[in-house]
């Protein structure tokens, strides 16, 4: 397998209109074009984007039937009625619980009256189910808000109605034409929603229902904005857009995170290694979110609301160490499960190379099956669907990559499923064993003729090239302003051309498996720029001579700027991604110029 390394240049106004704006800001020129791409154009939005401000946020009554979810809450909570709080397994779902929980609690709202639920990934499945409605009409529940799932419950919302119990859904999928008889129903997919942003995450959107509750009553914010850590947790780890609204939010619940987290969160944090530290996005997506997960995927996601809600130290304690024992156990059961889909691939080679990978295996558990399609899109660069399941009924997570719309895919093929959704990226399906070979047909002719001609390779993205004399403390100090990094706002790639080795290049690590660059813009220059590449051995044979032999031939690196700490030491180094060889004089991008 090969990188794939695409790179627009900017354009004419992207240069002009970055130039001025990093004029005006203060700012290395190329950071103001990369501001201009993003789609920032004056200076005023250039400041409201490195000084996010929660003033800035969006009114929550924008939201097509807000009025309507906040009048029914409000009537509920006046009457006395049972609350329940039905969310998602994942950690967009129980984040977005326990966010809605904690400030009905704060608001006053009596313990004896609101309840969560969170449905079983193994029993009940994705979404809204009949178990989960028939448990809200035993306790007595009248109203159900429910989080993150939701928005293609017709069937089941219709019942509940049928048992006196009214719903709002705040959920963030793509609706059907058809919306559930729900009270309200707060989405910004909606057709008829004009709300200023569409990608708020499930917690997002119930952030915003619990702030117009609270405008509306004239609470103060300060109580709800104590909970951004949990609105932070989600946006990172559901991967939703971090421009606009959710870079406000996720802004200020990074700083929650990092000042005073909840002791939930605290614990996970003490559990995960990152006490003391500065917890970052990456943190949240690659530690915090798979132990919050992990409950949901190997046993039940209640137990992660019930960390989340905790307020007793050495209940907190226990919890969190329980969940990083799920999270043990769901790594041992990925890491054995991805073995054996890549051994499927190795025996049916010809898996590989289909437009959409298809694996099945009714014995595989249903918790990691999402994490293994990541596994094996990520190693065949195609869309995957990972199926398991039962003589009764087969469940499937499916992964993408390249842009290509999985969810869409999926959903052309509702008539042969039993329940389906997602994202562009990510969605999951069930449907009848019967139909598992009209699903295969399906799928792979669906997309056969857009993917025949896509590279059996992995694309690197990079946003701009520069000159290693541009590798800077101040270009470094403004790309970190660029924070919180995320989907539609990735930390810049840059990538520089005809660079060679000044020297001091070696591998390095137990089994030489890594190495350190040592850069140069010119044979002779006194202009070092040192860097380090993980796991990249073989790219590090052609760095010392070309492919004719020579010594100290060309090539081009592709990187992000980064901090060497060593010995009380920092400085500034580059952080590989991947490297080329280049004869001298060439451009690998000349044909896009």
């Amino acid at each position: 397998m090969t990188n794939e390394w695409q790179y627009t240049p900017f354009t004419r106004e992207e240069e002009v209109g970055g130039s001025q704006l990093a004029h005006a800001l203060r700012i290395p020129a190329v950071a103001g074009r990369l501001l201009y791409r993003r789609g920032i154009r004056t200076e005023a939005e250039a400041q409201r984007f490195f000084h996010p401000s929660l003033e800035d946020l969006h009114d929550p009554f924008l939201m097509q039937d807000m009025d309507l979810a906040v009048k029914r809450l409000n009537k509920a909570l006046g009457r006395k009625e049972h609350i329940m709080i039905y969310g998602d397994y994942d950690v967009d779902g129980t984040t977005a619980v326990s966010l809605i929980y904690k400030y009905l609690r704060s608001a006053g709202c009596s313990e004896h009256l609101l309840s969560y639920y969170i449905p079983g990934r193994d029993d009940e499945g994705y979404g809204v189910s009949y178990r989960g409605v028939d448990h809200a009409h035993e306790i007595g529940a009248t109203l159900i808000i429910v989080v993150d799932c939701g928005i293609k419950a017709i069937n089941e919302i219709a019942y509940a109605k049928t048992l006196g119990i009214d719903f709002i859904i705040c959920d963030h999928h793509h609706p059907d034409d058809q919306l559930p008889d729900a009270v309200a129903v707060l989405d910004p997919k909606r057709s008829d929603c004009h709300y200023p942003f569409e990608e708020l995450c499930g917690c997002g959107v119930a952030f915003k229902f619990m702030q117009a509750f609270g405008m509306n009553n004239g609470f103060p914010s300060a109580s709800l904005f104590k909970l951004l850590d949990l609105v932070a947790v989600s946006i990172a780890a559901d991967l939703v857009s971090v421009m606009d609204e959710n870079r406000i939010l996720a802004h200020y619940g990074l700083r929650q995170l990092n000042r005073n987290p909840s002791m939930g969160l605290k614990g996970i944090i003490k559990t995960c290694g990152l006490e003391g530290r500065k917890i970052t996005m990456a943190d949240i997506i690659y530690k915090i979110g798979p132990r919050i997960n992990a409950s949901g995927r190997m046993m039940n996601g209640r137990e992660a609301v019930d960390l989340l809600l905790s307020n007793d130290a050495k209940t907190t304690a226990r919890m969190s160490e329980l969940i990083d024992e799920y999270n043990v156990r769901r790594r041992e059961l990925d890491r054995s499960t991805t073995d054996e889909a890549m051994q499927l691939l190795q025996v049916n080679p010809e898996l590989a190379h289909q437009p959409i990978v298809v694996l099945y295996q009714p014995d595989w558990h249903k918790g990691v099956i999402g994490i293994v399609a990541s596994r094996v899109a990520e190693y065949t660069n195609r869309p995957t669907i990972v199926l398991t399941g039962t003589s009764e009924r087969i469940v499937g997570s499916a992964r993408s990559v390249g842009g290509i719309d999985i969810y869409s895919i999926i959903e052309e093929a509702r008539d042969l499923l039993l329940n389906s959704g997602g994202h562009t990226y990510a969605a999951g399906l069930t449907l009848l064993p019967d139909k598992l070979p009209d699903f295969r047909t399906y799928i792979q002719s669906v997309n056969a003729v857009a993917d025949s001609d896509r590279a059996h390779s992995t694309p690197i993205e990079i946003d701009a090239e520069i000159e290693l004399r541009e590798v800077t403390q101040r270009l470094y100090s403004t790309i970190q302003r660029f924070a919180p990094y995320g989907p539609d706002n990735y930390q810049p790639l840059f990538v520089t051309q005809q660079v060679y080795d000044g020297g001091a290049s070696r591998a390095v690590g137990r089994n030489s498996e890594h190495f350190k660059v040592d850069a140069i813009p010119t044979l002779g220059s006194k202009k070092h720029c040192p860097g380090i590449a993980f796991n990249q051995a073989p790219a590090f044979r052609f760095m010392k001579k070309s492919s004719a032999g020579r010594a100290n031939a060309p090539f081009a690196l592709v990187y992000q700027i980064d901090e060497n700490h060593f010995n009380g030491i920092v400085s500034l180094q580059l952080l590989i991604k991947d490297v080329k060889p280049q004869r001298p004089g060439e451009d690998l991008f000349a044909s896009q110029r």
